[in-house]
């Protein structure tokens, strides 16, 4: 009767064994899909540039953007992504729109996200249809150049005019830089020649000149790129899996996610 209680015992210890086997294989595979689909999302690096600039950069493609809503610090969303344009109150003063629905209430509304408001400022257009970046000088929706209303994206901010050193002053000037010339943290969006968008947040207190050479440098060196200023100083957030920036830690109203 012995050797019939030892099989059996046996058994169960082989079972037991297997069971645990095929759980470890399976948290460790739900745990490479998740690193490997994490990971296709974007990529993180912080650099310093040759000026003492510290850039926080989020690399990824315009189909990982999903313009928001919110009304915390971006460190608190639980999102990965970094703030958007400029606000004041509840009312969100730059252009945040996508498949040409505002971020906030509905289109034409004041303050949700229609409008560039007070001035023609430079807004970041992903138009999905033709595949291409643009930024265009508008101070409503209604004015953007797309191809289909369906299928794009539109962040509003300042022009950086990255490929023009001759007139980008100037038209920080006309599209009105809060503090362009202080030393403040500053937050940018940027694409370059082969549609990849950068994310770009600095911790470092500069002006939007330093703020642009460092990007000019430190952000796909040697290719064409363009690129708008976001809202800065204490609204300059960032949040990934890797780094968080709270800036002075106040809430924002908008924010641009990696999903």
């Amino acid at each position: 009767m012995q050797f019939p209680m030892k099989r059996f015992q046996c058994s169960k210890i082989r079972t037991r064994t297997l069971l645990f086997i095929l759980a470890f294989i399976l948290i460790l595979a739900i745990n490479i899909f998740y690193f490997i689909h994490t990971k296709a999302k974007y990529t993180y690096r912080q650099v310093t540039a040759t000026n003492g600039i510290s850039l926080h950069v989020l690399h990824t493609t315009p189909d990982h953007i999903q313009l928001k809503s919110i009304d915390s610090n971006v460190t608190d969303t639980g999102d990965v992504g970094i703030n958007g344009g400029f606000f004041y109150g509840q009312d969100i003063l730059s252009i945040a729109v996508q498949n040409h629905f505002p971020v906030k209430d509905k289109p034409g509304a004041y303050g949700s996200g229609w409008y560039n408001t007070k001035y023609d400022r430079g807004t970041l257009v992903w138009d999905g249809y033709q595949k291409q970046f643009t930024v265009q000088s508008v101070k409503s929706v209604e004015e953007l150049d797309i191809f289909d209303r369906s299928q794009y994206w539109a962040q509003g901010g300042v022009s950086m005019n990255l490929a023009n050193d001759y007139i980008w002053g100037l038209v920080i000037y006309y599209q009105a830089l809060p503090a362009a010339h202080e030393a403040r943290l500053r937050s940018g969006l940027i694409y370059d020649s082969m549609n990849q968008l950068y994310l770009v947040v600095t911790p470092t207190p500069c002006t939007a000149d330093q703020f642009r050479q460092a990007i000019q440098e430190q952000i796909a060196p040697g290719q064409y790129k363009e690129g708008i200023f976001l809202d800065g100083d204490g609204s300059s957030q960032l949040a990934s899996n890797q780094s968080t920036l709270a800036g002075d830690h106040r809430k924002v109203l908008q924010m641009i996610s990696i999903e």
